[in-house]
């Protein structure tokens, strides 16, 4: 007998309830059906299932005694139907040797925030134990049917709308405003997820359970960019700490990103939409998918292309902020330009000239001449990308099945950009257009601009990226054993244009020929076009990662315990990592210097070993008053790295129900982040700076410091330890009714980061900053550095001038702990013949302890510039009948403190409502997922609502709100087609 084994495991204590079907049947496996199945008996409508769909199915009698099964009606995919099936049952169903086998499970551990209106039957994120979810840990469930209410047409809006997902960091809409956050390492403009905050490489992101290559500088963040949100069946947010599951880097959470693999037919999208006319985006999708007997194959194409959005469409998009009633963060890198004399004093540059007859007597004492670059830039790119995944697998015996798939994208991207090449031009006396203020007949600067000259700062780039993987699976009866391997490769190019190289600026100023030399004193219209030529520089960048991975895996059951099949997943795993970074650099020297950056560690070798244990203690066949079902969960897993050692890693879960339709949850486990390779760099790449900064306990109120930056030596990996505790309610007697909490704490350790862009700070806050300051240090110190080849004198100090050493290097630096909650509460019922759907999910953060360093004072950041607010929250309200759907969903972000201006600044809350609309046209209406056409509009920021007022600076400019919690694209029109055939 085929499945006498798998029967009798199911039938210790009890009976087996097999709902057997003719075979000619079985085979059919039709992709959409019709059915209509009542709410009844659960034993009665999986039978009924089985008569309809022609799969077979094996279910204990007594797992299923007591229980009612959900109503299913309309044409669906025989997984689809069997999802809703099992809905709120507690069941799921994991697909053993061709049959299907219902199982305790755990299918309401997505709630903690979840978009989607009902679950799904398996929940796989969190857990190497197959058709098992993670046992206590909270689990976000997104499916297609909540990714297309959204009406979010791009990945990274869709996981950045999580109330758990944090703005900062490597995303298109912060590159070139901050460097905090790891955000200045994103040369391509590539789209990151951060959940909590605690930083773009501490958050895992796998799709189909692989590790994609990575992007960014060291290998920073996985671009979510690349995703065609097309080809997601859904999206899977694991909001704990889960190195002992899946490794490195699971330290914030895991997202898993499942594609569909098992979609079936033709299904063509079309989408434009518009930022209110300011700027523009269309998509095209084509879905292909076929499964017979043996297999299944699915391919899908998608091309999306956004418009760019000019600064000049949004007022708030200014280094001018005095019409808010704020500073002027303007960049005096202006044209005309500002000349600064030989004795310090300045001199305005009139308008309405070229430079070729400027006298003395027209300059303006006293005038520093400024230009707004931030308006004249673009505050998101324009970005194209395409996007073509294949995968499929095939039978090829009995028992032994081939899997294999491909994900290619190309994307790329052009954005006017704000000019951080700044260059400062010293002017000889020799020059024929030289200006002399102050009558000394010395050099002179001029801080100009050369955007009439050269045009805009205009950056271009591309990344392509590709990952594979394949693997053979062999079903030994209850046991399935897995040999898989994985390629990914991203490389990306980056190309800074127009802009300046200093070694030629300062030949073509110290021309003495009228005709070609350069004039910095007009208004950039009168310059020699071939001397234009000969100035213009370029920069540009190169980052290629790629991994090679390979795994053996196997799960299964090992013996019977009274609550259920205690089982077990082993694997051992190796996994190859690469990076490489190409530097293209003609802005320094008088000829292009193209050359490897210097410093980077070779291939990451990492190895590793893993077990964990499922114990289903109480179950429903032996519960006792209080203790409906008891299950306990423990996983480890020992990773060796040839870059620093080996990594040991627990994790312990639990979750108990005292009744049915109430459980507790808890986790506890350890996590780590490895280090990205440019942070293994070391002082290979340092500058070493002697500055002067404010300083209160200095008589003149500045002192002279020795300022370190750059990589400190021997960098760890970071270590974290995470609990959480919670709840799920689903009480059958109110049935809809849904509600979960969580409670967790994370103590995150040696954090590696810097504190560079708050050094001006440094002694002004010694109670924050102690740690990295070093006062009166030795003389043999300061003149190690003073003899470094990397070391900046500006000020032309001696060693013995020196009293105070500021790090602000990059090194294990800080520890952190947060504690907070996330909840979700969600009720469906029936109303005017069609069903409605309320919720709300968020998170409230308590505190974010962060102490810089050893010995120096914690400080609470949450609430703060730079670090995630208290509170986050997403409510949903949605109506469907037949083939008409409304939805609206409310995003809330909290007000928050600046702290950057003295004194402090309160930003205002920000409040959000995106309104989405879809008719299904043809068909029969209950036909979900069928033939026809489905129309949707979708409105993004209903009401325009712009971005609360916030007087944020970086190291170059400024601007007036905050793009880590807002976003400055506005209201969103969107329509959308999707032809189903």
């Amino acid at each position: 007998m085929k499945y006498k084994f798998l029967a009798a495991m199911l039938s210790v204590s009890t009976a087996a309830v097999a709902i057997q079907v003719p075979a000619a049947k079985a085979q059919t496996q039709p992709a959409q059906q019709s059915y209509n199945i009542a709410a009844q008996d659960l034993g009665a409508a999986l039978q009924r299932y089985s008569q309809i769909s022609g799969r077979e199915v094996i279910a204990s009698s007594t797992i299923v005694q007591g229980k009612r099964s959900a109503r299913v009606q309309g044409r669906l995919t025989p997984d689809a139907a069997l999802s809703r099936l099992l809905s709120g049952t507690g069941l799921v169903a994991e697909l053993v040797d061709g049959a299907l086998i219902v199982r305790e499970g755990n299918d309401t551990a997505e709630e903690a925030g979840s978009t989607e209106a009902g679950s799904d039957a398996i929940v796989v994120t969190g857990s190497r134990i197959r058709g098992a979810g993670p046992t206590g840990s909270p689990v976000v469930s997104i499916n297609r049917e909540a990714i297309e209410k959204s009406g979010y047409g791009t990945v990274q809006q869709l996981l950045q709308s999580l109330p758990q997902a944090f703005g900062g960091g490597s995303n298109e809409s912060t590159t070139g405003t901050t460097t905090r956050n790891g955000t200045g390492n994103d040369a391509t403009l590539g789209s990151s997820i951060n959940l909590r905050g605690l930083g773009t490489s501490s958050t895992l992101v796998l799709i189909d359970g692989a590790r994609p290559a990575l992007g960014g500088v060291g290998g920073l963040f996985a671009d979510i960019s690349l995703i065609p949100v097309s080809a997601i069946e859904r999206v899977e947010v694991l909001t704990d700490g889960a190195s002992a599951i899946y490794g490195a880097d699971a330290v914030a959470g895991v997202v898993n990103i499942r594609l569909r693999n098992r979609f079936e037919g033709a299904e063509t999208t079309l989408r434009a939409g518009t930022a209110d006319g300011d700027m523009t985006e269309v998509q095209f999708s084509q879905l292909l998918g076929k499964r017979w007997s043996g297999g299944h194959v699915v391919l899908a194409y998608q091309y999306s292309e956004r418009g760019a959005l000019a600064g000049s469409e949004r007022a708030f998009a200014r280094e001018d902020l005095r019409p808010f009633g704020g500073p002027d963060y303007r960049s005096t890198t202006a044209v005309p330009g500002t000349i600064r004399a030989a004795n310090g004093q300045i001199f305005g540059i009139p308008t309405g000239q070229n430079g070729t007859a400027l006298t003395a007597a027209q300059l303006l004492p006293g005038v520093q001449n400024r230009r707004d670059a931030r308006a004249e830039s673009d505050v998101l790119p324009r970005q194209r990308v395409h996007s073509l995944y294949a995968g499929g697998e095939i039978a090829l015996t009995e028992g032994l099945t081939l899997r294999a798939n491909i994900l290619a994208a190309e994307r790329r991207f052009r954005r006017i950009a704000k000019g951080d090449f700044l260059r400062v031009s010293r002017v000889p006396v020799t020059n024929p257009f030289y200006v002399d203020p102050i009558g000394t007949r010395q050099p002179v600067q001029v801080t100009y601009s050369f955007v009439n000259d050269l045009g805009p700062d205009t950056r271009t780039g591309r990344v392509r990226a590709v990952t594979l993987s394949g693997g053979l699976e062999q079903r030994l009866g209850p046991w399935r054993v897995e040999l898989s391997g994985a390629f990914g490769r991203q490389k990306g190019k980056a190309n800074y244009y127009n802009l300046v190289n200093s070694a030629r600026l300062a030949a073509a100023l110290a021309d003495t020929n009228r005709a070609t030399a350069l004039n910095v004193f007009g208004d950039g219209t009168a310059n020699n076009p071939a001397t234009l030529d000969r100035i213009r520089g370029s920069y540009g960048t190169i980052d290629d990662f790629s991994t090679w991975s390979a795994a053996l895996r196997a799960d299964g059951p090992l013996f019977r315990l009274p609550g259920g099949d205690m089982r077990l997943a082993v694997g051992a795993e190796y996994r190859r990592e690469a990076y490489d970074y190409f530097v293209k650099n003609d802005i320094s020297t008088a000829t292009p210097n193209n050359a490897p950056y210097p410093g980077f560690p070779g291939p990451r070798h990492v190895k590793s070993v893993y077990a964990e244990l499922n114990l289903p203690i109480v179950g429903e066949e032996n519960s006792i008053p209080g203790i409906h079902r008891l299950e306990l969960s423990a996983a480890g897993r020992i990773e060796e790295y040839n870059q620093f050692g080996r990594t040991e890693n627990p994790k312990f879960s639990a979750r108990w129900e005292p009744v049915p339709g109430i459980a507790l949850r808890g986790s506890f486990g350890t996590s780590f982040r490895a280090p990205l390779f440019d942070e293994l760099i070391g002082p290979a790449l340092s500058l070493y700076s002697v500055e002067r900064v404010p300083d209160p306990a200095s008589p003149t109120g500045t002192s002279p410091v020795l300022a370190l930056f750059g990589y400190a030596p021997n960098i760890q990996p970071e270590k974290a330890t995470t609990w959480t505790a919670g709840f799920d309610i689903a009480p059958p007697s109110i049935p809809g009714l849904r509600a979960s909490l969580t409670y967790y704490d994370v103590d995150y350790r040696d954090r590696i980061g810097t504190v560079t862009e708050d050094y001006l700070r440094f002694l002004s806050n010694r109670d924050v900053f102690g740690g990295v300051i070093v006062d009166n240090p030795t003389l043999s110190l300061v003149q190690f550095y003073f003899a470094q080849p990397t070391l900046s004198n500006p000020l032309g100090l001696a060693p013995t001038d020196i009293k105070i050493i500021l790090d602000g290097q990059t090194r294990n630096l800080s520890a952190e702990r947060q504690r907070g909650i996330d909840f979700d509460l969600g009720y469906a019922t029936s109303l005017a013949g069609g069903t409605l759907d309320l919720g709300v999910g968020g998170t409230h953060i308590f505190s974010i302890m962060r102490q810089l360093t050893p010995g120096a004072a914690s400080t609470d950041f949450v609430g703060l510039y730079a670090s995630p607010v208290k509170w986050r929250l997403r409510g949903r309200a949605g109506w469907s009948k037949g083939g008409f759907s409304a939805n609206a969903f409310v995003n809330y972000t909290d007000s928050y403190l600046n702290q950057i201006p003295v004194p402090a600044e309160r930003i205002a809350s920000w409040t959000t409502v995106d309104l989405t609309l879809s008719q299904r046209i043809g068909g029969d209406e209950s036909d979900e997922g069928g033939r026809g056409l489905q129309l949707g509009l979708s409105i993004q920021n209903l009401f325009d609502k712009d971005p609360p007022y916030a007087a944020v600076r970086s190291q170059t400019s400024g601007q007036g709100y905050d793009p880590e919690k807002a976003s400055p694209i506005g209201r969103m029109i969107s329509v959308q087609a999707t032809i189903r055939w």
